[in-house]
């Protein structure tokens, strides 16, 4: 089976198990019913079907009758089986938009509800998830299989909050890389699919906010070691992801219907646009904070408001914004190290620069801060 063949069948998952869905099949049957499927599939030998979509329903109804036939309530429920429609009529109606929500669902946990989008909506398998997330496979069956039960009896075509969804997308993205899946590259894929579903500037905002922080992956670790933004090679820079992220965000913000993702993605244009560090337009990102501080007005947010400042009217103006930010927000040390360094403060920023570092998240931007430490320790 080709690479593209592959892309056709994930992509026809929430829709198959939409449909599964509709014919009588609960949630968590038809999802599982649709992974014993794709599993046959990746098995099967020969040329491809013709309709992707229609092999896998049937594919994934006679898994699902399969496993009807081998429950303890056998009898009630091939009854209610053959009661159903044949499995070789495919439904027109799609119900992806609908599996976005599900999994999406406030019942769920944000770690829950990442976990069952990939398996559900992107189509991974629970090793490849697990393995991604850095934890065992059991571990991740057993969290998967709670968020299924939890969604028992609530109906696909509810409508769902939107809002969430982006939220999980955002989330999953932010992941990154681990293992074989790339995180990232699988929340672009289906934060693509769901801007083909919904008529809503910020799922567009959205994505257009994904690709341009993906565009700039390439230059952010270079040999074993993380790079900022001032100091990346931005000719490693994807031109063609930022150009499309640009293009789908103009005709968001055409719309006239602001919202936070349009806004970050703004932002992250700004970055993408400016030939180097010291063309960027600092002045035009802090009026873009701004706009985000009236849709939250988070210390994350006035942190990255902060920093803007420092660049656009000067390390002391930095230091006395972030004065006004709590010290227990990520990068906050880091930061005021930057800052400290720019009014010509080597040595407190070496100080600084060695608490942000024991206080990092990970072993990349650990050891990037001791660096930094260390060049500041040799020059004052």
């Amino acid at each position: 089976m080709t690479p593209e063949d592959a892309a056709a069948l994930r992509r026809a998952i929430p829709e198959v198990v939409g449909i599964l869905v509709r014919r009588g099949a609960d949630f968590a049957s038809a999802e599982d019913a649709v992974q014993t499927a794709l599993v046959r599939t990746v098995e099967r030998s020969g040329a491809p079907p013709r309709d992707v979509r229609a092999w896998l329903v049937t594919a994934a109804w006679r898994a699902f009758i399969d496993q009807v036939r081998s429950d303890s309530a056998r009898a009630a429920r091939e009854e209610r089986v053959a009661r159903e429609p044949d499995a070789g009529a495919v439904p027109q109606h799609d119900d992806t938009l609908g599996m976005y929500f599900l999994c999406a669902h406030p019942v769920l946990t944000s770690a829950s509800a990442i976990a069952l989008t990939l398996r559900a909506v992107a189509g991974l398998t629970t090793r490849q998830i697990a393995e991604a997330f850095l934890t065992p496979e059991a571990t991740m069956a057993q969290r998967i299989s709670r968020a299924k039960q939890r969604l028992a009896g609530i109906p696909l075509d509810r409508p769902g909050d939107l809002s969430r969804v982006l939220g999980v997308l955002y989330l999953l993205f932010n992941e990154g890389y681990s293992g074989e899946i790339d995180l990232a590259a699988e929340a672009l894929r289906v934060t693509r699919q769901l801007t083909a579903l919904v008529d809503e500037p910020e799922a567009h905002g959205l994505l257009a906010l994904m690709l341009l922080h993906h565009a700039r992956r390439p230059a952010r670790v270079v040999s074993g070691r993380l790079v900022p933004l001032a100091a990346q090679d931005r000719r490693r820079w994807d031109v063609a992801a930022i150009a499309e992220g640009v293009q789908i965000l103009q005709a968001a913000l055409a719309r006239d219907r602001l919202g936070p993702y349009q806004v970050q993605a703004a932002i992250a244009a700004l970055h993408a646009d400016a030939a180097s560090a010291a063309d960027t337009d600092w002045v035009q990102i802090v009026e873009w904070y701004d706009e985000l501080l009236a849709f939250s007005d988070s210390p994350v947010v006035r942190l990255g408001r902060a920093i803007a400042v420092g660049e656009a009217d000067g390390p002391q103006a930095g230091l006395v914004a972030l004065g006004a930010v709590d010290e227990s927000v990520p990068r906050h040390r880091a930061a005021l190290a930057y800052m400290h360094e720019r009014a010509g403060d080597l040595e407190t920023s070496a100080a600084d620069y060695a608490e942000a570092a024991r206080r990092a998240t990970s072993v990349l931007e650990q050891e990037h801060l001791l660096r930094e430490a260390e060049r500041l320790r040799r020059r004052s």
